[in-house]
């Protein structure tokens, strides 16, 4: 389901009665805008890649949850706003700065009220910088990315830039005709004119906004499969060996963690590899996005290739309320890569578990995983130790209880926003005896607690 109204505060700035637990995130005081609740985004976009030219016009499609004068929307100053319009009319006026877009609205809406906002703009876009480096658009050799998390979404579009801000997506993008543009959702239109296509995609189920992606390049398409859900690769033509040598298992990976997880939640599945190298794989919803290094036809990354995958159940499916829940992202993702090893035949779970404890057991014990603060967020000891908190788990309750509570996990929670609260609260019903020492041990101090089972 989209995110909750009751985050969303008055024009006074007061927080409206509801989840305490909704507001603004500490982690990211400076993203999330309040007063209204978003459903859709429909982006139109034309990007020219010669000279890294963005315009688009974004229609917003949103609620009021009190009467509302004034709103704002995240918006890089790198793109010039042209137009701003509510519901057809023109604003009274707009303001663009400290990324933010401030529109005060001609007359008052009242609570409840169904909005359209127009927004008409262009420029450059680039990468917004902060503490965890450059994220969000990113010009490529030939080409561009976009890789968000967890606050780049307002690099390219006008937006409500927190994680609870879950809406459908319809993303049109027109560029020169020898590259490909591949977006969130699945591809219902694609339009050749002249030197120009347009690649028109519908993103149905609910997406936070860090989530959506466009990328674009000289690319070919293939699908791997058909089942359980399209699987395509969307690649350079030169890679092409290497891309049915290193994603040949995509297939048998889907099943695993199918059977693991619960049905996959959005109608397809995409993998794009990159003609430039990247530090990281990166997850983005229904798309997972690959550098050339990472497809080197020798099969050393299929551990991330797992990780990636696992994101599409918890991530973007299952999205945190707050990034201090990150662990819930990352220690899943991480977990998976553990279990895809046992299924497959290589190491167990149990021994990827032993050897990363060691690690941790070697390495400074400053950071507590439920909060590790905004600056270790993405440390891998969050990772690592958010695999090993379930690895206990499955320890504790046995196998069959614990693949339970996952399939339970996402199926209730499925395209919504969760909290460690959630998973705990659920947890408990799937074991005969309390869980409060272990949470309190592998989420809650910073000490690391023994090895699970000793």
């Amino acid at each position: 389901m989209p995110g909750k109204p009751g985050r969303r505060s008055g024009g006074t700035g007061q927080p409206l009665l509801g989840d305490p637990s909704d507001g603004i995130d500490p982690y990211l005081p400076g993203n999330g805008n309040l007063g209204y609740h978003v459903s859709r985004y429909d982006l139109d976009l034309e990007y020219k890649v010669s000279t890294n030219r963005l315009a688009g016009t974004a229609v917003i499609t949103a609620t009021t949850v009190s009467t509302l004068g004034r709103l704002s929307l995240d918006l890089s100053n790198s793109l010039k706003v042209d137009r701003v319009t509510v519901n057809g009319e023109k604003v009274r006026r707009f303001s663009h700065r400290n990324r933010k877009l401030t529109i005060t609205m001609a007359t008052d809406l009242p609570a409840g009220g169904v909005m359209t906002i127009l927004v008409k703009y262009a420029g450059n876009p680039r990468p917004i910088r902060g503490r965890w480096g450059d994220v969000g658009w990113e010009e490529l050799t030939e080409g561009s990315l976009v890789a968000s998390q967890p606050n780049g979404a307002a690099s390219w579009y006008p937006c409500d830039d927190h994680p609870t801000s879950k809406a459908a997506y319809g993303i049109s993008i027109t560029t020169d005709t020898p590259f490909m543009a591949v977006a969130n959702g699945v591809l219902i239109r694609k339009r050749i004119k002249a030197a120009q296509t347009t690649w028109v995609y519908e993103q149905v189920e609910p997406m936070a906004s860090y989530l959506a992606t466009i990328q674009v390049g000289q690319y070919t398409r293939k699908t791997l499969t058909t089942r359980p859900v399209p699987i395509h690769a969307v690649f350079p033509p030169a890679l092409r060996r290497n891309v049915e040598h290193d994603f040949a298992k995509q297939r048998q990976m889907m099943d695993a963690f199918v059977d693991m997880f619960g049905p996959y939640p959005f109608p397809e599945y995409s993998v794009v590899i990159t003609d430039d190298e990247l530090e990281i794989p990166i997850e983005a919803q229904g798309m997972s996005i690959f550098g050339a290094n990472h497809c080197d036809g020798s099969g050393s990354y299929e551990r991330l290739v797992a990780h990636e995958l696992a994101h599409q159940w918890f991530g973007n499916s299952l999205t945190l309320n707050r990034w201090k829940h990150i662990w819930l992202h990352e220690g899943f993702a991480c977990y998976s890569e553990w279990l895809w090893s046992e299924y497959s035949g290589g190491l167990t779970a149990e021994a990827h578990a032993r050897k990363y404890y060691d690690r941790l057991a070697a390495s400074p014990v400053d950071l507590i995983i439920g909060d590790p603060g905004p600056d270790r967020m993405f440390d891998d000891r969050v990772y690592k130790r958010g695999a090993l908190t379930l690895h206990a788990l499955r320890k504790q309750v046995g196998d069959d209880k614990f693949f339970d509570l996952l399939r339970e996990w996402t199926r209730q929670y499925r395209y919504s926003s969760v909290t460690t609260e959630d998973f705990t609260g659920l947890a408990a019903r799937f074991s005969p005896h309390p869980l409060n020492d272990l949470w309190d041990k592998w989420l809650g101090q910073r000490s690391l607690p023994m090895y699970p089972g000793l």
